[in-house]
């Protein structure tokens, strides 16, 4: 039998079982359970497939065999599109949508996972081969755990501090805390407000943080986990009862009102502080040149 059998068929199953790992549908309800997984099993099987297959084309010296590699890229952007494409289609029907930048956030961990996969699989199977089985496992333990690290990024808690404030108004505008929200004129939508209204108060603990709550894509983020874990008071038609997130344009606060339909400040701080921080958010304006410059300066 081929020296390379035992190996790649454990690269494979390593290299799979890490995308099963990763694969976790939670209360976003996507990927969908059953089909939606097993598209995404199938994609992480191919990808440790080819990152198996790339370690014995290297020992062999067939140096024109990695050049699938990447063809490989290419098809995993394809599934990036695909992901970004079918949750846009998707937004469209939701009572508070996620967002293009929520979506693009899940797109782009959708690609990325299956190029760990192939690192995990390349890894433990080039350590299958230059030591042994038992050392190839502790490799892919550890592989696997790395790549769990990094498919997890930050989240909202890390750079705000989040406070109940009870929605109210002034007149017709309606407020959480002094920020205001929007304006509700109907009494019979002003009751519902006061009876279902939550609100909350993001105070940044950085400029950067500051920049980066600022982002509308980030702000559509929270309202949507808001909404979808703890459900929402709204229909389709009724645009006085839609979750809003508005700026203190003095000292950059937010403030987030929702209307849930359970009632819960302590898990609704525990979800706003969860929401995933999005890569396209972030900003961090005290990096660039010129502010460190005036501080040098100062």
């Amino acid at each position: 039998m081929n020296e390379y059998v035992y190996p790649v068929i454990f690269g494979v199953i390593i290299g799979t079982v890490t995308r099963i790992y990763m694969l976790r549908t939670d209360y976003r309800q996507y990927p969908t359970y059953l089909h939606g997984k097993i598209i995404h099993v199938a994609l992480g099987f191919i990808a440790a497939g080819l990152g198996t297959v790339a370690v014995p084309a290297l020992l062999e010296e067939n140096f024109t065999a990695i050049t699938f590699l990447t063809l490989a890229a290419s098809q995993f952007r394809d599934v990036r599109n695909m992901e970004r494409n079918t949750l846009t289609e998707l937004d469209a029907y939701e009572l508070v949508p996620r967002g293009a930048g929520y979506i693009e956030g899940i797109a782009i961990a959708f690609e990325s996972r299956n190029y760990l996969v192939i690192f995990t699989s390349l890894v433990t199977t080039l350590i299958y081969l230059l030591v042994n089985f038992y050392a190839a496992l502790i490799a892919g333990v550890i592989a696997i755990f790395i790549s769990h690290k990094l498919m997890s990024g930050g989240s909202i808690k890390k750079i705000v501090d989040i406070e109940y404030v009870e929605p109210h108004f002034d007149g017709a505008g309606l407020y959480v805390d002094n920020i205001y929200i929007m304006n509700i004129g109907l009494k019979a939508r002003q009751e519902e407000i006061a009876r279902y209204g939550m609100g909350f108060i993001l105070k940044p603990k950085s400029f950067d943080a500051r920049s980066t709550i600022a982002n509308l894509g980030q702000r559509q983020a929270i309202l949507h986990d808001v909404s979808t874990s703890l459900g929402i008071y709204k229909d389709s038609g009724t645009p006085a009862l839609t979750p809003l997130a508005k700026r203190d344009l003095d000292d950059g606060r937010v403030g987030v009102f929702v209307l849930p339909q359970k009632q819960d400040v302590e898990k609704a701080i525990a979800i706003i502080g969860q929401v995933p921080l999005l890569e396209n958010a972030i900003r961090m304006p005290t990096e660039s040149k010129a502010n460190q410059k005036g501080e040098h300066l100062s």
